[in-house]
């Protein structure tokens, strides 16, 4: 019997292209990128930054979509296939969880969100404004009601993505504190909670280091739980004389203490290249957010925001990334 490597169930329905002959690089695009236009409902100006899940036998996800007014703001979304996809038009309007939650609940904005399911709820974090750039945290059970519970910090803070599971009996987050504008700087944390709702026992993760990631790094889709760790997708950032550059990298991190950081690549796994990553709204971006995973085949499909416009598509194999991953550690 052959030994999987993703712990996790099986997902056969998942979007997949097989690697195009010659291609030697462990990540490739699907061919018909972007699979989320900037235009797919009225009234958006880009599409990008979209957290995607199985739901249902199917597929289902948030999305940002910052409208003409430039308001960033979230959308729920479904899909059969992954690819073609029917967006909600009106934003999320998230109900307090608790009386409390009223007292934050007031829009500001949102944006770059992610999901993660936990036993039988759809967990969303994202960017909230509240006196500044934090966490905010939410769940549904179908995409149709979203419920706010309290932000995770203080301002300033992006890029919270949960783990699939407790960790040592707790929930945990990895987060990038930042500032209140385009942070030039940021490293990755660790943060666990007893109730998804109060959070702490902070861990340093990752610093920045050279070249595509010198500036800053973030989280990515939620972490896959494998054989070797968890496999985490991140972005790093590159200060060019003509502005940011974001990148993906992957590492991974030590099954029960996720903070120990096992292997971590030197090189990216893809950066923006084609038009539709270099030209948009802010050129020279590949921002992952989401990624689906196949126990059964290896088969990873990552979604990510291109040029901050629309959405793109890009697969790997589990065992060809974890032996990238550790053949091109730092």
């Amino acid at each position: 019997m052959t030994t999987k490597t993703i712990l996790g169930p099986a997902l056969p329905n998942i979007p997949w292209e097989d690697k195009p002959a010659g291609h030697i690089d462990v990540m490739w695009r699907y061919s018909q990128n972007p699979v989320i236009p900037r235009d797919l409902i009225p009234g958006s100006n880009s599409i990008f930054n979209s957290a995607v899940v199985p739901y249902n036998g199917k597929f289902a996800g948030v999305f940002r979509c910052d409208d003409k007014a430039r308001q960033m703001q979230m959308h729920s979304g479904k899909s059969d296939d992954g690819i073609n996809w029917t967006l909600s038009h009106e934003r999320i309007h998230f109900v307090a969880d608790t009386p409390k939650v009223e007292e934050i609940i007031d829009f500001e904005y949102a944006y770059d969100p992610r999901v993660c399911k936990i036993d039988d709820r759809y967990y969303v974090t994202w960017c909230n404004g509240y006196h500044g750039p934090t966490i905010g945290v939410g769940y549904t059970y179908d995409f149709e009601t979203f419920y706010q519970l309290e932000n995770a910090y203080l301002p300033f803070n992006r890029n919270g993505v949960l783990f699939p599971r407790k960790i040592g009996g707790k929930y945990a987050m990895l987060s990038r504190p930042s500032d209140n504008g385009h942070t030039p700087f940021g490293d990755i944390f660790y943060s666990e909670s007893p109730d998804m709702t109060h959070w702490g026992c902070h861990r340093h993760v990752m610093s920045t280091t050279g070249g595509w990631q010198a500036t800053k790094i973030g989280a990515g889709p939620i972490p896959i739980e494998t054989t070797e760790g968890w496999l985490l997708i991140y972005h790093g950032v590159l200060t060019s004389c003509n502005g940011f550059v974001y990148s993906m990298g992957a590492a991974l991190l030590d099954i029960d203490q996720p903070w120990k950081v096992l292997y971590r690549t030197r090189p990216y796994i893809l950066s923006p290249q084609t038009l539709y990553e270099c030209v948009g709204d802010v050129p020279n971006v590949a921002f992952p957010c989401a990624a689906l995973a196949d126990a059964d085949t290896g088969r990873i499909a990552v979604y990510y925001g291109a040029a901050d416009t629309v959405t793109g598509l890009a697969f790997t194999q589990v065992d060809e990334l974890i032996d990238f991953i550790k053949t091109n550690s730092l």
